[in-house]
């Protein structure tokens, strides 16, 4: 290799060109991925009388105090992208009127609608603009719905697995894993009005983790690390990586300014509410869920972080019923499963108007000798681990 590139000058150059195209082509890949774990806000300015207003400053002011500018073009529109949600505060000003301030409301895979109209009046004057509770998403041809952190913390999910909040949008059911692989216990999928679960694209920060081979996942998620949960329904949009079914879009939590966490514990046992089996077996059935996070500030306004974890314990035995002349030998066999559900998240404001981050997380999931559809005399194992930045 090395005589290739002394000998031949136009070959040296050919491979550095295709290097740095590659680059190109890399980088543009994973700006197009990232997209789709953060929001934008875009809107335009007028007057009073509807008049379009160029050169409009924009400001626009982030959870972290991470602040962007722009100012409208000639048609009064502006845009700031690649923003993660959260609430945010935008200011315009122009010269000859009052001074707008309004509250916005960043989701993720969504453009929100920061378009105003600005008073005549000075420009020390400001005015509080009031934005509706109910927008129309007049930008994006797609039927969606976006569940916000808050939401996910006070609706009730049996199970906790991350998937069954798409739920809650119509026309979603739910499909167990192990309808598509027996091997699939603990992993969920998602069918959209009807269609097989098996294709839907599953995005976590703007990484995909669907499983390309039999459907679901490759990994899991804490439910409680999620900020943001997205459900696109429109088939064949590029953002979703041409799915024919839909997507789903997760953004996972980071440290604020301030310290937040919580903890959790959930116990069932088969005493609480069991069905009575044939010959009144009763057979033993046990689950504990257990957790906690805890996120905030290693530098205030500059650097944050978030830690999270749940681990869930499961001890069952499956009943094995006998017929007749035999029913002497009728038992239960165990079938145990545990689960273990890790992420960790870095952010780093690197100047007000760029931001990095690193995230990693582990998952690992253990269902001992049985598939569930038959006896199986091996456990069934997977470990994953993910790094993101």
């Amino acid at each position: 290799m090395s005589k290739l590139f002394s000998s031949r000058p136009g070959a040296r150059f050919t491979v550095l060109a295709l290097v740095a195209l590659s680059a190109l082509l890399i980088s543009s890949i994973a700006v197009a991925q990232t997209s789709i774990a953060t929001g934008s806000i875009q809107g335009n300015v007028t007057d009073a009388t509807g008049a379009l207003l160029p050169n409009a400053k924009v400001t626009v002011t982030g959870p972290t105090g991470q602040t962007l500018h722009a100012t409208t073009n000639a048609s009064g529109e502006y845009s700031l992208g690649a923003l993660i949600p959260g609430a945010y505060a935008v200011r315009i000003e122009a010269k000859g009127f009052k001074t707008a301030q309004l509250a916005m409301e960043v989701r993720v895979d969504n453009a929100a609608n920061g378009s105003v109209k600005l008073e005549i009046g000075q420009e020390s004057t400001v005015v509080e603009v009031q934005a509706s509770e109910v927008q129309v998403n007049t930008e994006q041809a797609t039927v969606q719905g976006v569940l916000t952190a808050s939401q996910i913390e006070n609706l009730p999910v049996n199970g906790r697995n991350f998937l069954d909040l798409a739920q809650l949008e119509p026309g979603v059911q739910i499909q167990d894993g192990q309808n598509f692989d027996p091997t699939k216990a603990g992993y969920s999928s998602i069918s959209f009005g009807g269609r097989y679960g098996r294709t839907a694209r599953i995005e976590v920060d703007g990484v995909d983790v669907s499983d390309e081979t039999v459907g679901t996942t490759t990994t899991d998620i804490p439910a409680s690390g999620i900020q943001e949960f997205q459900i696109g329904q429109a088939s064949l949009d590029m953002s979703t990586e041409l799915t024919s079914s839909g997507s789903v879009n997760v953004t996972t939590k980071s440290g604020t300014n301030g310290i937040h966490g919580e903890a959790f514990g959930q116990f069932r046992d088969y005493r609480v509410g069991w069905a009575a089996l044939p010959g009144g077996a009763s057979p033993y059935s046990q689950r504990s869920q257990y957790g906690g996070d805890l996120g905030g500030p290693i530098i205030k306004n500059k650097a944050f972080f978030f830690l999270d974890g749940e681990r869930t314990t499961q001890n069952t035995q499956t009943p094995v019923p006998i017929s007749a002349p035999f029913q002497a030998y009728s038992g239960n066999f165990s079938d145990p499963f545990r689960e273990d559900n890790l992420l960790g998240r870095l952010d780093y404001q690197l100047t007000k108007s760029a931001r990095a981050f690193y995230r990693f997380s582990y998952f690992k999931n253990l269902l001992g000798a049985t598939f569930g559809f038959g006896y199986s005399l091996y456990d069934n194992k997977k470990i994953t681990h993910n790094h993101v930045v």
